[in-house]
């Protein structure tokens, strides 16, 4: 079993997403602060980015966020977090947030949180983040990308070994199971990553 004592949670800041994205965000939350998991975003203040950091705090977790010095200006960043950094671009927030991550999860969310998902992927299958991703398939938003991953898979652009880099989960609970118990990657598969 993983130690897991600080999860990256990549989602949305869109505050129209459907309720039951809302939802799930508020329970993963309350469920990494009963069990004394810090989380780490983006340091926003809305959204499932909102939803996701306020149930940590109120449950009596830590929360850290990361964001560039540009949204700060603009007043998007959560001002109640245990812990904000700022810093000068999107690039470093997200070498940040990954590098403080025993694990991650990404939540529903638009350009940005596939983009996020999308190079931890990437680093994974170069070997240079070892450590679990979980999809969390609320709603099946994400059977789409799934789909095009398989297909990838399928087409030759990934191996067949690049399915393990990340798990999906069809609920927090199932997503917070996963963290503990995917085995870390073998930094030896860089090695395939050239097919």
């Amino acid at each position: 079993m993983n130690d897991i004592k600080t999860v990256c949670v990549y989602c949305a800041s869109s505050t129209k997403a459907d309720p039951a994205y809302f939802e799930a965000a508020r329970t993963l939350g309350t469920l990494l602060a009963a069990r004394g998991i810090r989380l780490v975003y983006g340091a926003g203040n809305m959204g499932l980015m909102g939803a996701v950091a306020d149930a940590v705090l109120d449950g009596g977790g830590q929360v850290t966020g990361v964001i560039p010095r540009f949204m700060v200006e603009q007043g998007w960043h959560h001002t109640g977090l245990t812990e904000l950094q700022v810093v000068d671009s999107m690039h470093e927030r997200k070498q940040r947030m990954a590098s403080m991550a025993d694990a991650a999860i990404a939540l529903p969310g638009g350009c940005g949180t596939l983009e996020e998902l999308l190079e931890l992927i990437t680093w994974k299958q170069l070997g240079i983040y070892l450590n679990p991703i979980v999809v969390l398939n609320t709603k099946g938003y994400y059977d789409p990308l799934l789909a095009q991953l398989a297909h990838a898979v399928d087409e030759h652009f990934m191996g067949a070994r690049h399915a393990g880099i990340w798990q999906v989960a069809r609920t927090p609970m199932e997503a917070v199971e996963a963290i503990h118990n995917i085995p870390l990657w073998d930094p030896s598969i860089r090695k395939f990553a050239a097919l």
